[in-house]
This record gives structure tokens, sequence and C-alpha cells, in this order.
């Protein structure tokens, strides 16, 4: 059975933003694959892997000031800081750079737990990557504080600022609450969240991994203490970068080595920094805010935080109209279950199929479409939905993914179904 094309559903009438020059910039792309996948990493533009081998072969030292080689290194953090902290509306100097957003969260949960006493609590919840909860809840065990879980709610996928103020008490000390859901798309209000931390006396520890690849960040707009996120859901490579006010990191006393700096930020970034990852960080962030240019918006000028801003908000509007065209196919054939239905979400789309997820994530690779099967380590969310640790069929768009694309896989599910 194949899916019903939409009326005037063609590749290149998806309004200003010029998709196909973004894809051309894409080498992956060429092997002719749909790629559905984003949300578990997404495929990489050539200046960024430009820029990863330019800075393998450069001459290169640990940071000083002395040496070329010293000073490219140092060069190369720098850039890389500014670049995070445009992406994200933070300060550069309190922007920490680690091996993933896991290694980074799992050292700040045992340094802020530290400080915490039995009887003291730390929020999770059900919504989130185990990323931002594993940590928090072996960080509490540790020492005697209580875990409370801010519950979603299944039907709706939706979980509110109630959800979270039913759970908070003068005895709590975080809250950890995801920007988007990597699972079902979910935006909760972190604004009103991180407002209602703040109230109890709290820290708000933000997840943004999977929201920083499909919408504008600012970390103040935000209220939260730490934010962090991973470039290789944005087009980069494989690393974890937080961002915190400076002066709320010289609070914090994280163990390190007795001879390395007890500068902030570099006194959270444990071992030589990978310098290749963090020029790539930079490339990633730069070749963003240059699609400002394929907007259609006429903005090659002004700062990258201007144009990221401006290039973000084509690349959301870009994937929402690919998502709801997606989800009027999928309304057509038979057996589909569409779990994500959030009020404010990602282009990320959870659905089952009568249990033969599986099946069908094998069936579509066979036929060149990316769109993976499983929880993604969202297994408190799976669970919650019902899923046990299983999951589902996730869709997840990015930047490069056009209507062909979206066609192949409407097509391949009709033909899995029929």
């Amino acid at each position: 059975m194949r899916s019903d094309r939409l009326p005037d559903a063609r590749s290149d009438d998806l309004g200003a933003y010029d998709v196909q020059a973004v894809r051309g910039h894409f080498p992956a792309l060429t092997a002719g694959y749909a790629h559905f996948d984003g949300p578990g990493g997404s495929q990489v533009p050539a200046p960024v892997a430009e820029a990863v081998a330019a800075t393998l072969v450069a001459p290169m030292a640990n940071r000083g000031r002395v040496t070329a080689a010293e000073r490219t290194a140092d060069d190369i953090v720098v850039a890389a800081r500014r670049a995070a902290a445009d992406l994200l509306g933070a300060d550069p100097a309190g922007v920490v750079f680690g091996r993933s957003m896991t290694q980074l969260t799992f050292d700040v949960a045992r340094t802020l737990a530290a400080t915490w006493e039995p009887g003291d609590e730390v929020v999770v919840t059900s919504l989130d990557h185990d990323a931002n909860i594993r940590p928090w809840v072996q960080a509490a065990d540790a020492v005697g504080a209580r875990v409370r879980w801010a519950e979603f709610d299944p039907a709706t996928g939706e979980l509110g600022e109630d959800d979270v103020a039913a759970v908070l008490s003068p005895r709590t000390r975080l809250v950890a609450v995801t920007a988007a859901s990597n699972l079902i798309g979910t935006c909760p209000p972190v604004r009103a969240i991180t407002d209602l931390a703040h109230d109890a006396g709290a820290l708000a520890y933000v997840d943004g991994v999977h929201a920083s690849a499909h919408q504008p960040v600012h970390l103040a707009a935000l209220g939260a203490d730490f934010f962090v996120c991973s470039p290789y859901k944005f087009l980069g490579p494989h690393c974890g970068v937080l961002a915190a006010a400076p002066a709320l990191l010289e609070r914090l006393r994280p163990q390190k080595l007795l001879p390395s700096t007890d500068a902030v930020p570099e006194r959270f970034e444990l071992g030589t920094l990978p310098y290749e990852l963090l020029a790539g960080t930079t490339a990633a962030i730069d070749f963003l805010a240059g699609l400002s240019e394929q907007t259609g918006r006429g903005l090659t000028e002004g700062g990258r935080r201007e144009r990221l801003v401006s290039a973000m908000g084509a690349i959301g509007a870009h994937e929402d109209r690919l998502r709801d065209r997606i989800e009027a196919g999928l309304a057509r054939l038979p057996g589909v279950t569409v779990l994500s239905r959030a009020a404010r979400r990602t282009p990320t789309l959870l659905v089952t199929l009568g249990g033969r997820e599986q099946e069908a994530y094998a069936f579509l690779a066979e036929r060149g479409v990316h769109a993976p099967a499983g929880a993604f380590y969202a297994i408190e969310a799976s669970r919650r939905l019902g899923l046990g640790d299983g999951g589902a069929l996730r869709i997840g768009l990015a930047p490069y993914v056009d209507g062909t694309d979206v066609d192949r896989l409407l097509d391949g599910l009709g033909e899995f179904l029929g």
C-alpha cells in the first residue's frame, strides 16, 4: 500500500529556506540515504570535517602563549567558548567543555551532591533522557538525599509547571528538566519551571541536547542555572558543552588534579581538551549562522548571535512544515499511532505500528530510509508511555531533510503496512 502524496507536496516548495543548497554541504548525503535519525546524531557538513582535519595536522601543544603550537591550541579553545556562548546566549567565561553531556552532568551532580545533606531533595522528571536522571538519582543516593519525580501526562505528552510544583519543597536543592524530549519532542515550559525552582531556593539544570538542534537558546531567558548540550546533535562533532553564569561556577569546587588550574571555567575541564573537536564545534556553529543566508531574510551581516537566531528560526519553520506533511501522511496509513502530541514540540515523532516497530526499522533501512526504533535512553519516558523498555519507531528531522526524503519514508511505511 503506497501512501498518498499531499497536494502540492513538492520537495522544493517549502518556503524561502533553500534546503537543496543546504544539502550540498553534506558529503554523507551523496550515499543516497534518507536520514530521519537526527535526534541520535546529525550528519556533518564539509566545513566541520575540514576544521577537525586541519586541526589534527596543525602544529599543536598544550595551551599556552609562548610557542606557536601552544597559541594554536589556546586560540581554538577561546574561539570555541565564544562560538558556544553565541549559540546559547551565554557568557564565554561560563562555557565548559567535556567528553559528553552525560559526563558533564555526572561531574556536576557529584560536585553539587557534596553540598547536600540527608533529607535534602532533588527533582527529576519522567520525560527526561536518562543522562538528566541517573546522575542525580545516584548522587542523591550517595548522600542520603531524596529523589522526587515529576511525571508527564502519557495521554498528551505534556509536562506542566503544576507537575513540578507538586513535588517541590523547602528541602529541594535542584530541579533537573529537559528543554525538549528526545523521545516524543515535548517542550515543557522551562522558564516557568526554573522560576518555581528558584522560588523554592533550588538550582535548575536544563538538558538542552535535543532542543538546541531545533530552536534558539538563551540561557538567561530560560532561567537555567546550567544548560547542557551536545554539538553532534547540531551538525558538529562528539563532545559536550555546559553553560552557566561564571559567578555560579566560582562557587563550586569539583574534584580535580592538584596542578591543574583553579580558574573558571577550566577547573571543570579534566585533562587536555580535544582541540580538534572544539575546532569542529566552532565550525558547526559558524555553519549554522551561515544558514541565515539561506532563509530568504537577507541577513548576511550582523553578529553571529543574531545570524544564529535567524537561522534557527528558519530551520525550525522548515522542519515543522515537513513534520506536518509526515503527520498527515501517517494519518492515511492503517495501524499507526503517533505518541507525540504536545502543543509545543520539536519535529520529532514517536509512532507505534502494532508491535512491529523493530521490523519496520529494518524494512526501511533496507530501502535506504534511516528511522530507528527504541527507547533512545529515555527509558523512564518509554515506560510511562506503556512501551516498556522497547520504545517505538522515532522519526526525527534535521536541516538537511527534504520533501523527497519524506516521500520515501511514507512510501516505505505504506509498503510495509500494506
